[in-house]
């Protein structure tokens, strides 16, 4: 992993990319922290062309974004549109919210809904991925949902940008998932897994969890992971602290170049 692949999710700093002033106030910071890459979330409205004038403004590349789920399933050729106005190659299917994984039916239905988008992507020289949560890592049989998803699309259609955080919190193994997604995961999202005095775990910094960096990157590597992008859904203090701890954690000790 070199640092240049290092990005910053900036569903991080959602309280801080409300306006289209916060927006550019908020990538100025950080890239000043050192990231020269970002995936574009959760922000407020701005047009795709005053946004890219922004990043590139701060040499930013925007090397993902997260779009809404229903718009992926129901009019993918928006998102691939929207892909290319930012220069960008990759989104992901955020969160499967409002789709009851307790019927397994329901997680057959999204992995085709989700294979024929990713189709519609793919054409337009773009590839969708799946962004995973605890919730798919729920059991039918001797499979669990992220099992079904994978299994049932074609690697074609629909790539891999494993949450690490979430793949540990659902009692699964980082490193096994990471070398399971060979040649199908270009994203990952960096994010610790610590634990509370509450007997609780807790999103953590980089560094700042009980997660084995030293395995996880490069086994992602391995699998031909494009981009580090370091997420915190739920920050101790300043979320632009967070987001340093992490860098300078990961530039100290996990880049090779």
């Amino acid at each position: 992993m070199k640092i240049e692949q290092v990005a910053a999710q900036l569903y991080t700093l959602r309280d801080f990319t409300r306006t289209p002033a916060d927006i550019a106030s908020s990538l100025k910071n950080v890239r000043g922290i050192g990231y020269q890459a970002v995936q574009v979330s959760a922000m407020g409205p701005i047009e795709e062309s005053e946004l890219v004038k922004i990043l590139e403004g701060e040499g930013l590349t925007c090397c993902a974004t997260h779009e809404s789920s229903e718009i992926i399933i129901n009019n993918p050729q928006a998102i691939a549109e929207r892909l290319q106005k930012l220069n960008c190659k990759y989104t992901a299917y955020p969160h499967p919210g409002g789709i009851d994984f307790s019927d397994e039916e329901n997680i057959h239905a999204l992995a085709r809904k989700l294979d024929a988008s990713g189709a519609v992507l793919r054409k337009a020289g773009q590839s969708l991925c799946y962004h995973n949560h605890g919730i798919e890592f729920v059991r039918h049989g001797n499979k669990n949902a992220l099992d079904i998803l994978y299994g049932e699309t074609s690697a074609e259609n629909l790539l891999g940008e494993l949450d690490t955080y979430w793949v540990q919190f659902g009692g699964a193994d980082p490193v096994d998932w990471c070398k399971r997604l060979a040649n199908r995961l270009p994203l990952i999202h960096l994010k610790d897994y610590g634990f509370g005095a509450d007997n609780r775990p807790a999103m953590a910094e980089i560094g700042y969890g009980n997660l084995n960096w030293n395995a996880i990157i490069p086994a992602a590597e391995k699998s031909g992971c494009q981009w580090f992008i370091v997420e915190q859904d739920i920050c101790p203090g300043d979320p632009f602290e967070s987001l340093k701890k992490s860098f300078d954690y990961i530039a100290d000790n996990l880049v090779n170049g």
